[in-house]
């Protein structure tokens, strides 16, 4: 990740990460007037630090995309850890993306969505045209085969997107949107997870007093059980933070 000048840069475990104090200064930086940057919008938080560690893949694609950021509580503790002056927020991925979208309707920026349930996308684009007027360029669902991805690949290209979101899990959605930078590199490419069924009332989130307080998956694991095989890996990542092995 190359550091831009006067931007706040930290690093985690050999990640590099952007950390601003609020989530309207990193929308800012992403979306200034003179037009949306390009690159790789990757969310960071333990679970894919850890992936990182055995995926060789993923973790050229941390260490090349251009904005890492801090999603989990515990990338934010591990920043304050060890940069004691940092003025860093957490900033979920979900409340991101809205804040995008919003910007994105308000100046007219081509959006391209990818990922989902094909009634889950078609939800997700109507719901952006009612309530921000996103110019929706393009949307493709999450099921299409690998033999299609060339194709997708260059719709992308042809609708001029300036910002692609892309909802297929992680670690798939980062290497795809690594894969369709090579065709179009003149967007800002975004995994989003399963911030569309959240978008659409689908899933519900932990209210927000959880979220304020860090405990967002402690509610996901409160009422998504079958996640604790997932939490317990996490203990491994704790041992770092302690040990300061930063």
């Amino acid at each position: 990740m190359t550091k831009l000048p006067d931007t706040p840069q930290y690093s985690i475990r050999g990640v590099a990460l952007y950390g601003f104090d609020s989530m309207a200064s990193f929308v800012d930086f992403l979306m200034p007037e003179e037009g949306v940057r390009s690159g790789t919008l990757v969310a960071i938080n333990a679970e894919k630090m850890l992936t990182a560690e055995h995926d060789e893949r993923l973790r050229t694609l941390l260490q090349q995309a251009e904005f890492n950021y801090p999603d989990g509580i515990s990338i934010v503790r591990s920043i304050h850890k060890k940069y004691p002056n940092a003025a860093v927020a957490r900033i979920a991925g979900a409340d991101l993306w809205e804040a995008l979208m919003e910007r994105a309707g308000r100046e007219g920026t081509p959006v391209f969505l990818i990922g989902g349930r094909q009634a889950v996308l078609d939800e997700t684009c109507d719901k952006l045209r009612r309530q921000w007027n996103v110019n929706i360029v393009g949307a493709q669902d999450g099921y299409f085969a690998p033999a299609d991805r060339e194709a997708l690949f260059m719709r992308v290209a042809a609708s001029g997107a300036r910002l692609v979101t892309v909802a297929l899990g992680s670690p798939r959605q980062e290497l795809l949107m690594q894969d369709c930078r090579q065709h179009w590199p003149h967007a800002l490419y975004m995994g989003v997870g399963g911030t569309y069924d959240v978008f659409t009332g689908r899933v519900k989130r932990a209210p927000k007093i959880w979220q304020k307080l860090g405990l967002e998956w402690l509610y996901r694991l409160m009422t998504q059980p079958s996640r604790w095989r997932r939490q317990l890996k996490l203990v491994k990542y704790l041992r770092y933070h302690w040990r300061g092995d930063l």
